[in-house]
């Protein structure tokens, strides 16, 4: 680890034994009025789960030097999914106790200015305390929210039914359904293979006709899709099952020591694709037909406005002009607004965003921090007669869990108008 590096972990540590200091003061504060009996018992509990946490992380940060453990998403990511589960209420009850803080410096500032006969009550203290104690409370929201996301969220799929119209469509693709999956990361899932093991029976059940998968099969090594091989393998479709490349697949977000073991894992994990039963698409176009008709199908590698760009739509799209109906797989949805838009293509199957894998619902309207970031981050968006759909991702990376933003399995049914 280099001294720079070693600087900001200390800074980060000192920073949280702080905030733990304050968020304690505000617990006490909030359970002045209780016995100390239970005040001692917090306090134990609190400084246990504390102490606990910030030595993890040391104990994590030193063994990260080890390569093996920097492959161990699954570990790293519970470890994510522990320290937010205790860290966001301690926020909670900073901001909570702050403002109570401030209250109480207001009045005795306002009392030392203006000085009045004192009534030895005390109440105007007791009175100000109602800002810890609602903070208190308050935070078990997020404590429950990330207990919920790692525990149910990550494991109830969502099966989004969407019709696509269209005037141009041949008319022996009508009712076509189409199965997109998007984001597995597998490597976050560890030994654990019950969670893609429901999807895949979620997907068989809906017997598409084309199963559609746009991006993100790991996060950085091809080695985290082994054990999932006779897994995914066993999804069925009539008319095929076809792939692409996303952004984290090409191993860009680890350092290796040598480039042409970099270039061994991507081949590796193009591999594992076809060890599958998906056709991988690289910057091309295949033919689908049904009932003597046809209609195109159109892979791009990764091109996103802030990601990679490796893709080449103008390769991929060559030669298929005189197609009535395109479809397109390109993993980032910036790339729609940049490039697609224009060129006639129908219909492009993107993913990417995860919905930030965070939503709060109000009325029928979710909002998602997503959509701070992404023009088009979840669902269905058309510009004249070209559609784009967003999935909501399948898997999770970096918080291994999902809240108000289930995990998503698409089938998107092509209809003749």
């Amino acid at each position: 680890m280099s001294p720079t590096a070693v600087r900001n972990f200390v800074i980060f540590l000192v920073v949280l034994f702080l905030i733990d200091l304050y968020a304690y003061k505000g617990v006490n504060t909030a359970l002045a009025n209780h016995s100390l009996t239970l005040r001692r018992i917090i306090r134990f509990l609190y400084w246990i789960v504390s102490i606990g946490i910030l030595g993890l992380l040391v104990w994590t940060m030193l063994t990260m030097q080890d390569p093996q453990t920097r492959r161990d998403h699954s570990y790293v990511f519970s470890l994510v999914a522990l320290f937010l589960l205790f860290f966001l209420p301690k926020i909670v009850m900073v901001v909570f106790h702050g403002l109570d803080d401030l209250l109480h410096l207001g009045r005795w500032s306002w009392a030392k200015m203006l000085p009045g006969p004192a009534d030895g009550t005390g109440e105007t203290l007791d009175r100000a305390r109602f800002l810890s104690q609602f903070g208190l409370i308050l935070a078990v929201v997020p404590f429950a929210g990330v207990l919920y996301g790692v525990t149910k969220g990550r494991r109830s799929f969502n099966i989004s039914r969407v019709p696509v119209r269209s005037d141009t469509l041949p008319v022996a693709f009508d009712g076509l359904r189409i199965v997109q999956i998007s984001d597995m990361h597998l490597g976050s899932y560890g030994e654990d293979l019950s969670i893609v093991q429901k999807g895949i029976d979620l997907i068989n059940a809906e017997s598409p006709d084309l199963i559609l998968f746009t991006g993100d099969l790991v996060n950085d090594y091809a080695e985290e899709a082994e054990r999932f091989v006779p897994l995914l393998a066993s999804l069925k479709a009539r008319m095929g099952k076809f792939s692409i490349l996303g952004n984290h697949d090409y191993s860009d977000y680890v350092k290796w020591d040598n480039p042409a073991d970099k270039a061994a894992n991507l081949e590796r994990l193009k591999t594992i694709h076809a060890e599958m039963g998906f056709r991988l698409m690289l910057d091309e176009h295949l033919v689908l037909e049904k009932g003597g008709e046809r209609i195109g199908l159109l892979g791009v590698q990764n091109w996103g406005k802030r990601f990679q760009q490796y893709g080449d739509l103008e390769r991929t799209k060559r030669g298929t002009e005189h197609f009535p109906y395109r479809i397109l797989m390109s993993h980032d949805p910036t790339h729609w607004d940049e490039q697609v838009l224009g060129t006639g293509i129908d219909l492009t199957l993107s993913g990417h965003t995860h919905g930030a894998q965070l939503g709060v619902k109000v009325g029928n309207t979710t909002y998602s921090p997503a959509q701070w970031v992404y023009k088009h981050w979840a669902g269905s968006y058309s510009e004249g007669a070209q559609h784009l759909y967003v999935n909501r991702g399948f898997g999770f990376i970096g918080f291994p869990g999902r809240v108000g933003m289930p995990p998503e399995i698409t089938v998107l049914e092509l209809q003749k108008v």
